[in-house]
Formats: structure tokens, C-alpha cells, sequence
């Protein structure tokens, strides 16, 4: 009896040996994840950024970043590349500034290549065309690149034409009213700027009021609602006086 009772005994630690063991396997082994939660701590996968663009592109996370002059020597290259070809434009012609940078730019890669070939022919060393890396990168653009850039563009044109559709063949009265006023005006503007001028201010402007909006942004955004309001309340006028301004309620 007692040692039948005993090999039971150690039969029953055995097992639950056994059981504490594969427990602690499964526990060390990692198991299946849910695709609806993601490890930040696995190494490879590409972490979410913090206090960045978020889910932003590329394209206007870079353009934000330099209109907001997060780094200046950056983005005074930019505004300053940009800035002389326009203030070039102002003062000569486009054909005199087209020739006048393809002169400069033939000057100093034939200058650099000039100066390779007589450094090799006075120290008998090949070393090489200056622009060989440049010259050997491909720059052709994929018919894939090219189709999806056209497929990212179509949107937008399709509503730009759509809006130009409605608003020149009156489909809201007092969408077209307010077109033909900023029209108007415009005619003003361009009797006092050209088109060149006009692309300057933009500039300028672009490089300048992006920072001042982030620094004064409480302040600026109460103005704004102010004007909105008051615009609002101005043209809620105008349409009840007028008749046929008021804009038709969907039914």
C-alpha cells in the first residue's frame, strides 16, 4: 500500500513538473501578435515619428520645414536660389537669363574639366572624367513614375475645372458675383505689378509670413474669426436687400 501510494506520489511531481516546464516554454516563446497592435520594441520596423509631420507626405512635411525655417541655412539657400532667377527676370528678358545661366554652367563644368585633363597630362595619372558619377546615373523616368505622378495630379485638376466650370457659367449667382469682384480688383493690382513682381512678393511672403503665423498664431486666428464674422454678417445683409442673391436651400 504504501508503495503503491509512494509511486504515485512521484508520478503526480513528475507530471507536475513536466506541466511548470511547458508553461515556462510558452511563456519565454512568443506567440502570435495581433495585427491591429504593433511591437515598438522589435528591431527593423520603422517607428512612428514624434512631434513630426505625422501622417503628412514627404513632399509637404520638406516644403513645411523650410517655410517655417527649422533650418535657416537651408532655407535661406532655397529663398536665395529661387529669389535670383525671378529678380533676373525683373531686370532682362527670359531668353538673356535662360542663355546667361547655361553660359555659367558651361563655364565652370568646362573649366573643371579643363583643369582634370591638364592635371593628367602633367602627372601622367588617370584620373578620370570630373563628372563620371554624374554621368552615370540613371535619370530616365519610369513609365510608372510617370503614370502615377499624372494619377496624383488628376484630382486636383479635375476639381479645378469643375470649379472654374461652375463659376464662370453661374451655377451659384453669388459664387460668380464674388469671382468677378476679386477679378475686378485684380485688374488694379496688375496695372501697378507685372506678373514677375507679383512672383516675388509671393516668394517673400511665403518665407516670411509662415513663421511670424506660428509665432503670433492665438492672436491672428482671433482677427481672423473677427473678420469672418463680420464678413458673414455683411453679406447675410446684402443677400436679404437683394433679390435673387440668396443662395437656394437643398430640399
Amino acid at each position: 500500500m504504501r508503495g503503491a501510494a509512494g509511486s504515485r506520489c512521484v508520478a503526480a511531481a513528475r507530471d507536475g513538473g513536466a506541466e511548470a516546464r511547458l508553461r515556462s516554454a510558452a511563456m519565454a516563446e512568443p506567440g502570435p501578435q495581433s495585427p491591429l497592435v504593433s511591437s515598438s520594441s522589435e528591431p527593423g520596423l520603422p517607428q512612428p515619428q514624434r512631434g513630426g509631420c505625422g501622417t503628412a507626405g514627404a513632399l509637404s512635411c520638406a516644403a513645411r520645414e523650410l517655410l517655417l525655417w527649422r533650418d535657416p541655412r537651408r532655407s535661406a539657400l532655397v529663398l536665395g536660389a529661387s529669389l535670383a532667377p525671378l529678380l533676373s527676370l525683373a531686370a532682362l528678358s527670359a531668353v538673356s537669363v535662360c542663355a546667361h545661366v547655361a553660359l555659367a554652367l558651361l563655364c565652370v563644368t568646362v573649366s573643371a574639366r579643363a583643369a582634370r585633363g591638364l592635371l593628367q597630362a602633367l602627372h601622367r595619372a588617370e584620373e578620370g572624367h570630373p563628372f563620371r558619377t554624374y554621368l552615370e546615373k540613371d535619370i530616365t523616368v519610369s513609365p510608372e513614375t510617370f503614370r502615377a505622378v499624372v494619377a496624383a495630379a488628376a484630382p486636383a485638376l479635375n476639381r479645378a475645372l469643375r470649379l472654374l466650370l461652375r463659376l464662370f457659367l453661374v451655377e451659384d449667382l453669388v459664387d460668380s458675383l464674388k469671382l468677378a469682384v476679386c477679378m475686378w480688383l485684380l485688374t488694379y493690382v496688375g496695372a501697378v505689378f507685372n506678373g514677375i513682381t507679383l512672383l516675388i512678393l509671393a516668394e517673400i511672403l511665403a518665407f516670411s509670413l509662415p513663421p511670424l503665423y506660428e509665432k503670433y498664431k492665438v492672436q491672428i486666428d482671433q482677427y481672423v474669426a473677427i473678420a469672418r464674422s463680420h464678413s458673414k454678417d455683411l453679406m447675410a445683409k446684402i443677400q436679404a436687400k437683394v433679390p435673387g442673391l440668396a443662395k437656394k436651400k437643398p430640399e
